[in-house]
């Protein structure tokens, strides 16, 4: 398995993928392929947080990180990245392949200079990767969803120290 950035040409197929993996899922609006679109578009896209995980010339892995904020009255504003979607084909599921995604785009994103990620996403899957309870740091997402599926990870030691507040999503989300 091989992972890059992906690009122009590889569309079509996260868009195909996105919907493979997502179809059964139960906690899916299915329009995982649509927020990829916009938010590919938007001021929040960073090219080099767009990944593929490829094996025989096929895209069987996707991975986005997208510029967000961390907003409070008190400590201000601090940039981080959200982590959605990130998705594996049906067929090569139960690999380990969402994981060596997650830690690429965490590795890339450090080197870039990013702080921390936070994620909506499964309570039992994401600590495993170093996640943790995003009110532990008095982080809050704009969402009412709870609170075991809102996590967030340092990428730099202390990146988060003396920043709280709320998590501020670019509008694409919210379409």
């Amino acid at each position: 398995m091989h992972i890059r950035q992906a690009n122009k040409n590889d569309h079509q197929a996260i868009s195909v993928l996105l919907q493979d993996a997502f179809k059964e899922e139960v906690h899916s609006d299915h329009k995982e392929h649509l927020l990829v679109d916009r938010l590919h578009r938007s001021a929040a896209f960073i090219p080099e947080l767009s990944l593929v995980a490829k094996q025989d010339h096929q895209i069987i892995g996707y991975i986005l990180l997208t510029r967000i904020h961390i907003a409070s009255p008190l400590s201000g504003e601090v940039t981080s990245l959200a982590l959605a979607p990130v998705a594996v084909s049906p067929s090569y599921q139960q690999r380990g392949i969402g994981s060596r995604l997650i830690q690429y785009a965490h590795d890339r994103a450090r080197d870039l200079g990013f702080g921390s990620v936070v994620v909506l996403g499964h309570e039992d899957y994401y600590p495993r990767l170093g996640y943790k309870m995003a009110k532990d740091y008095g982080i809050r997402f704009p969402f009412d969803v709870p609170e075991e599926n809102c996590m967030i990870i340092e990428l730099q030691e202390d990146a988060l120290r003396g920043h709280s507040g709320q998590v501020i999503y670019p509008k694409e989300f919210m379409e």
